[in-house]
């Protein structure tokens, strides 16, 4: 499977416009959520290639909707934070988050790992 859909979530419309205008610029489908309540919902009436997730939203914060994600899907999600503590990616990691940038960051590395995440769901299992 490679990363086609893109369900972002991030509370800052000015992010949500960044990531949508420059992952559609590469080719990706994506669709907004802004806060985590409503990535929940998007979640169950669509489905999605690839996750980008903010920590930091209003109602459910994105640690919980990475765990209420998890209980649906094995969906790759990659977090996108301005908290860039070790406990923060811990945490993160344990809620089942696969991948983690630190904000600020250019789209040439977002889309890096993109792709790493692309090459791990086509490798075949050895």
């Amino acid at each position: 499977m490679s990363v086609r859909k893109i369900l972002v979530v991030d509370d800052d419309m000015q992010m949500r416009r960044v990531l949508r205008s420059s992952l559609r610029a590469n080719g990706y489908d994506v669709v907004a959520a802004a806060s985590g309540e409503e990535a929940v919902a998007q979640f169950r009436r669509d489905s999605y290639d690839l996750v980008l997730l903010d920590l930091n939203l209003p109602g459910f914060d994105g640690l919980e909707t990475c765990r209420t994600l998890r209980t649906h899907s094995r969906v790759p999600i990659i977090i996108v934070s301005v908290r860039d503590s070790q406990m923060d990616k811990a945490s993160a990691r344990r809620a089942g988050a696969n991948s983690y940038i630190t904000k600020p960051f250019g789209i040439e590395e977002l889309l890096a790992h993109i792709s790493e995440l692309n090459q791990k769901t086509t490798e075949p299992n050895c």
